[in-house]
């Protein structure tokens, strides 16, 4: 078995996973476009996909499983952060400590709960 996607409900599919694209840089797939009640965010191979789903019902309790983040490239947590927050998400919890070792836990437009931690460059140094 090999796991292609993972869905998300969510109440509007094309601006949820316009903001998740934004967020990890996988693009839109070019079959969908605003209003379509299933859109995809094409992930590189072999990471799955992730796949935003309408559905009628609103989301009511603290998810059951969540994304933990870690930032690729030069930028840090706290830069990751920022720049996420500035797309559209909103801080839950934060978990940062100190001595610069925590996560970030945030909400995305639709409440869905994610994590952002230490990138490799911030663990090694």
């Amino acid at each position: 078995m090999i796991l292609r996607h993972v869905t998300i409900d969510c109440a509007e599919p094309y601006e949820l996973g316009t903001f998740w694209s934004q967020v990890t840089g996988w693009p839109v797939s070019d079959e969908d476009e605003p209003g379509d009640p299933e859109v995809l965010v094409v992930a590189p191979s072999p990471v799955p996909g992730l796949l935003f789903i309408r559905v009628p019902e609103g989301k009511t309790v603290k998810n059951r499983i969540h994304f933990d983040w870690i930032p690729t490239g030069h930028r840090t947590r706290d830069e990751e952060v920022e720049r996420i927050i500035s797309l559209g998400a909103k801080v839950y919890e934060d978990h940062r400590t100190a001595d610069g070792r925590g996560w970030v836990t945030l909400h995305d437009p639709e409440g869905n709960e994610f994590c952002v931690e230490r990138g490799e460059a911030e663990r090694a140094g």
